[in-house]
């Protein structure tokens, strides 16, 4: 899009699901069977499943899915491209326009709740912060430490010095650069928004499982992922030194293998610990979505054909 602000320009698909969920919660599945009863194409909104890297850690679907339905905005990208919200958006909306003109619909689906928020919210983008400042930026967070930096950054955005998490180095330079750069605060520019789909065209469901429940298939897929070759495609994203802020090093699941890999520790304690991880990550996943999107249905039972049916009931538009 020309500018900061983007949406889609015309029109919209038919019709846009919106399936968001924590991580194990069966919402592929959902999607799929919703893909193939509506001759629908498949959309990812999952920050790590974007990457090319890892596709058994972050359960991106394989070879008998893609067969099934069209898949979208998986595996794309190199694990040292990093990309942005924004940048997500003006894919998404690209292809929310090819849909306009071959009339069908889109089914959006993963765990990311920022993605969602920019679909039915609007996304203002910032202009870049200089290069060069960005680099003298990162090194003063280096020299100076997260408590000045945050410090720095309280004094020109306090919302989004309270906002940004601890240790959160590329977000909290991101918004410092933004506000010196521009003389304006990224919260103002976020701020800044406008709708991508009209509200009348789109039905979102958050699948949200007994937590008990869920719990075991995290830990049944973490065991499986082991199995499947994680450990194999984690060794080889460690080979290539990248550096520690992107996004695909921040995988949930990376760290942890990763200690084995470098001999750190068991396998099987790295099973343990990425367990550990992903039911906390599911945690946080649940809260986003119970928190930012309360109007949104839930399915909460444990049968994929309930499921299904009440999900396929509440999609009409």
């Amino acid at each position: 899009m020309t500018t900061a602000r983007m949406g889609v320009r015309q029109s919209v698909p038919p019709a846009v699901w919106l399936i968001a969920g924590p991580t194990a919660s069966g919402k592929s599945a959902l999607a799929l069977t919703l893909a193939e009863r509506t001759g629908g194409r498949i959309v990812n909104a999952d920050a790590i499943q974007l990457y090319a890297d890892l596709e058994i850690l972050t359960a991106r679907p394989g070879a008998e899915d893609l067969a099934r339905a069209p898949h979208a905005l998986y595996g794309v990208a190199d694990g040292a491209d990093a990309w942005s919200v924004g940048r997500w958006l003006r894919a998404a909306t690209t292809l929310l326009e090819d849909a306009c003109a071959a009339q069908g619909p889109l089914i959006f689906v993963g765990g990311t709740g920022l993605y969602f928020r920019a679909l039915t919210q609007g996304l203002a983008e910032a202009p870049a912060a200089d290069p060069e400042l960005r680099d003298a930026l990162l090194a003063d967070y280096d020299r100076l430490g997260e408590g000045t930096m945050r410090e720095r950054l309280a004094a020109l955005d306090p919302a989004a010095a309270a906002r940004i998490a601890p240790n959160d180095r590329q977000r909290l330079v991101r918004a410092l650069g933004v506000a010196l750069s521009t003389g304006r605060s990224l919260s103002d520019w976020q701020a800044d928004t406008v709708a991508i789909l009209p509200r009348d065209r789109w039905r979102g469901v958050v699948v949200a499982p007994d937590r008990a429940a869920l719990n075991a298939r995290i830990d049944e897929r973490v065991e499986a992922m082991a199995r499947d070759g994680a450990m194999e495609e984690v060794a080889r994203l460690v080979d290539r030194a990248l550096p520690a802020d992107l996004p695909v090093m921040k995988a949930v699941g990376f760290r942890e293998f990763a200690a084995h890999a470098t001999g750190a520790c068991s396998l099987d304690q790295s099973i343990r610990d990425t367990q550990t991880a992903t039911r906390q990550y599911a945690k946080r996943q649940m809260t986003w979505f119970r928190n930012q999107s309360p109007d949104w249905p839930r399915i909460e039972t444990a049968d994929p054909a309930v499921r299904i049916l009440e999900a396929l009931a509440r999609f009409e538009v």
